[in-house]
Parts: C-alpha cells; sequence; structure tokens
C-alpha cells in the first residue's frame, strides 16, 4: 500500500479509494473490503485519496509506471477523477489498460447505465471474472476570458443550467439522507432560487439554437441526479451523445412531470427536445453553471465532442 507520491514498484493492480466516499462509509468498510479483494483478485496496490485531483494524479502515474488494470472504489466523483487520469495517457497505453470499479457514494448513476453491480461485493466479483468493454468518453472543453481553454473528460453526463445549480448545492449539504433526498431536495431548492437561462448551441454541424432552457443535458450514460433517467436512449458505445434540452416549462409544469424523469418518460413531456451528435457547443450571454459528472467546474461556454471506445471498461459478461 503506498500513498500519494508513494515509491512502491508498479503493481500490476492499483486500487484508488476515496474513503470519503458515500458520507465516509468507503474508509469504514475498506478493510472488509481489501480483505474480499486480495482473496479474490490477488495482490494488489493501493492508494488513498486525500482531495480533489488525487485520483486524476495516482491513476496516471499508476499507468506510467506499468499498472494495467486500475480499480476505483469510490462514487460518480471518484470515477471522472480517474477517468481523467486514463484520458491524460497516451492511446496505446489505454488500450492495454482496464478500468474497475466498486461503487459506493451519493449517487453512482453510472452502474444504472453499465453492467457493474451497485453492491461492493459483487462488484469485486464482476472484476474477477468480468469482461472489457470499450466505452466512448466525454471530452469537455471549457472556455474561460482571456485564458485557454480547460479540458475535462466525463464518463456518464455532462449538463448545464438547473444541473448545476442543482450539483452546486448538493456538494454544500449533507447527503446525510441518501442520494435520493439529497439530489431531489436539492432540485426543489433550485428550482425556486433559479430562473430559466437564454442560451445558444449548436450539435454536430446543424444550425445553431436560441432557445430559453432550465437544463441542457450531454449525456453518455442514461442517469443522473440520484436516477433521473434524463437520456433513456443513451448508450455508452455508440459514438454519440444523446442531448437532451429541458425548454421553457413554467414552473409548475416543471413539478408536474419531474416523476417523467424517474420513470424514462422525458421525451413525453412537452417542450423537451432531444438530439444526438458527435459535438455539441454551447453559450450565454448568462452566467450558466456546469454540471460534469457530479462536479461542479465553471460556467459556458463550452465545447464537447465524443471520443469513441476510449477505455477498457470491466463489466458483467453478456
Amino acid at each position: 500500500m503506498f500513498g500519494l507520491g508513494g515509491t512502491e514498484s508498479a503493481s500490476a493492480t492499483v486500487f484508488i479509494v476515496n474513503p470519503q466516499a458515500g458520507n465516509g462509509s468507503t474508509g469504514k468498510a475498506w478493510p472488509w473490503l481489501k480483505s474480499l479483494s486480495q482473496s479474490t483478485l490477488g495482490r494488489f496496490a493501493t492508494v488513498f485519496t486525500r482531495g480533489p485531483g488525487d485520483a486524476v494524479q495516482a491513476t496516471y502515474k499508476a499507468m506510467q509506471e506499468g499498472s494495467r488494470r486500475i480499480v476505483c472504489v469510490g462514487g460518480d466523483g471518484t470515477l471522472s477523477e480517474v477517468v481523467n487520469g486514463f484520458m491524460a495517457v497516451g492511446p496505446p497505453i489505454r488500450r492495454q489498460s482496464e478500468l474497475g470499479f466498486i461503487p459506493n457514494g451519493t449517487g453512482c448513476d453510472f452502474v444504472r447505465t453499465v453492467a457493474i453491480p451497485r453492491n461492493m461485493e459483487q462488484a469485486v466479483h464482476t472484476i474477477a471474472r468480468g469482461q472489457c468493454r470499450p466505452i466512448d468518453i466525454g471530452r469537455l472543453w471549457i472556455r474561460r476570458p482571456g485564458a485557454p481553454p480547460v479540458c475535462r473528460h466525463f464518463h456518464n453526463i455532462a449538463s448545464f443550467g438547473l444541473g448545476g445549480e442543482v450539483c452546486a448545492q448538493v456538494n454544500r449539504a449533507s447527503k446525510a439522507f441518501g442520494p435520493f433526498m439529497s439530489f431531489l431536495w436539492a432540485t426543489v431548492a433550485a428550482l425556486l432560487r433559479f430562473g430559466k437561462k437564454r442560451v445558444m448551441f449548436r450539435v454536430d454541424d446543424g444550425l445553431e439554437q436560441n432557445a430559453t432552457v432550465w437544463n441542457v443535458v450531454v449525456a453518455n450514460g442514461r442517469y443522473h441526479g440520484g436516477g433521473m433517467q434524463v437520456a433513456p436512449e443513451a448508450r455508452v458505445d455508440d459514438g454519440l451523445f444523446h442531448v437532451s434540452v429541458i425548454g421553457d416549462l413554467s414552473f409548475l409544469e416543471v413539478c408536474r412531470h419531474l416523476p417523467k424523469l424517474y420513470i424514462g418518460r422525458i421525451d413525453d413531456i412537452d417542450k423537451v427536445e432531444t438530439w444526438t451528435g458527435r459535438c455539441i457547443e454551447a453559450t450565454s450571454a448568462q452566467t450558466v453553471l456546469l454540471e460534469v459528472d457530479g462536479e461542479q467546474p465553471g460556467t459556458l461556454p463550452i465545447v464537447a465532442e465524443i471520443v469513441p471506445k476510449a477505455i477498457n471498461l470491466i463489466m458483467s459478461p453478456p
């Protein structure tokens, strides 16, 4: 076991563990999970994260030193950092590497799309007997006035508008009541405080759209926000984003239709439009917050592009 900046020689398998994930439950479960993983998977090295960015650095370092199986233990935010560590490494190394995920976080929305069990013990056995499947990754460029754009990658969903406001509120508040109530409460609170935004966006080479929206979702996976199915047709290996634009609904219309987001009926909501494409550009004259895999990294304008079959993810066999 080694910490960030450790000097232990490279192990074939490295666990990147966020002990604070799941409101601290990951750290409490680690002794049991470590024993189970060692008996199931054999020897591995371990890195504990201490703060934002640690998992990116640890993943990049492990892969550069020759580790070819990285196992992320935590929530979607930790997985997002590990994915960014993968994407910082060149494609020749990525193609020879595998990513495993043992989910234990506030939302863990990504495993609702892919064949990875939410149960940690079952997830370990999935890594032991599972198969790799190449998945697409989103590459997001966040533009900043007077500065170079910031590049960030996402495995699940990026959104802007209400999603960014909800994300900021969830990350500030206690998650003791679980993912569903955390996100539902934050959504209602954001609806009461947040106004619709005027945004301009373009999907691929289509015409520029100028719209008043509550939220725009750029989806690789199908779920975010603790179980909201915002892109029911999204697939992680189809080479496309599935874009959902929640438009100029009244407050009462949003409240009335909100349950449809949890049962996959977003397409039944009036003033919701859906698109597919490989690239989306968006900007606004207003301040519009971003949400990227459960984190709030900035504001519009952005350019998002799909990177097909970028990472080999371990999941249950067909």
